[in-house]
């Protein structure tokens, strides 16, 4: 770069010594001095101002390129966003799908159960009065004298075995309550995977959520050093078009 300024320097020694034509402002100079002074500032100035050019020149493609990666860049988030909000979605309505078949099976079994046990109350109690009256005839059949006796302790024995039975009838009744304690266990429980469904839909909306307020801050901040570069190179090129020579060498020899 030294090399640059000093050419600079001749050359503007050259002009101002150069012999002027009258009456206009023209002068006279050596063309092979001058030619080779700006082939010595040719030759010293650094490859980096092609660079720099090159770089000028494609300004517009550079920024179309990094619009691009941006717009990209959303597309392949949305696309992140919708396909976590799907499966939270799917993963909830399988919980719930989950909660209401436990929920059947239990209802079912309790079912099955309660008409099980019904089932063997009512053959308890067709047994104890067939065997009440088989115990009947039996007693009549031994004889006479003992007829009253025996149809007493007969009727004795049916109205207890009656009185058991209805007893019996009456606890598996209230066995029923067993049913109703499974229709409200699956109900809390198809609440609870509601109220668990919920949450996970909630959650997804606000990580969707701060995932795209997290995203536009960095767009921002692109934006920005793209406008910075954007102005410091148009800086770059008025200066180097717009400063005379002569100036141009001065302030860089300060």
């Amino acid at each position: 770069m030294y090399r640059v300024f000093e050419a600079l320097d001749e050359l503007v020694a050259i002009v101002e010594e150069a012999r002027g034509i009258p009456p206009t402002r023209s002068c006279i100079v050596p063309r092979g001095d001058v030619l080779e002074l700006l082939d010595d500032v040719r030759d010293a100035l650094p490859g980096e101002l092609d660079d720099a050019q090159d770089v000028l020149d494609h300004r517009d493609k550079i920024v179309l390129d990094a619009r691009t990666s941006a717009e990209a860049t959303v597309t392949t988030a949305d696309e992140q966003a919708r396909s976590t909000v799907e499966t939270a979605r799917a993963e909830a309505d399988r919980l719930l799908a989950d909660a209401k078949d436990h929920a059947d099976r239990m209802v079912a079994e309790a079912t099955a159960h309660a008409d099980r046990l019904v089932a063997a109350a009512q053959a308890e109690a067709d047994r104890v009065v067939a065997d009440g009256n088989a115990e009947y005839d039996e007693l009549t059949s031994r004889a006479q004298i003992d007829a009253d006796r025996a149809i007493e302790a007969g009727k004795a024995s049916y109205e207890r075995s009656v009185a058991d039975g209805k007893a019996e009838q009456a606890r598996l009744v209230a066995q029923t309550e067993v049913v109703r304690a499974a229709h409200a266990e699956s109900a809390r429980l198809i609440d609870e995977a509601q109220a668990e469904s919920d949450r996970v839909r909630a959650e997804c909306d606000d990580y969707v959520d701060e995932r795209m307020s997290d995203f536009g801050g960095r767009l921002a901040e692109l934006e920005e050093t793209l406008n910075t570069t954007r102005r410091s190179i148009t800086r770059g090129r008025q200066h180097m078009r717009g400063a005379p020579a002569a100036e141009y060498a001065t302030e860089h020899r300060r």
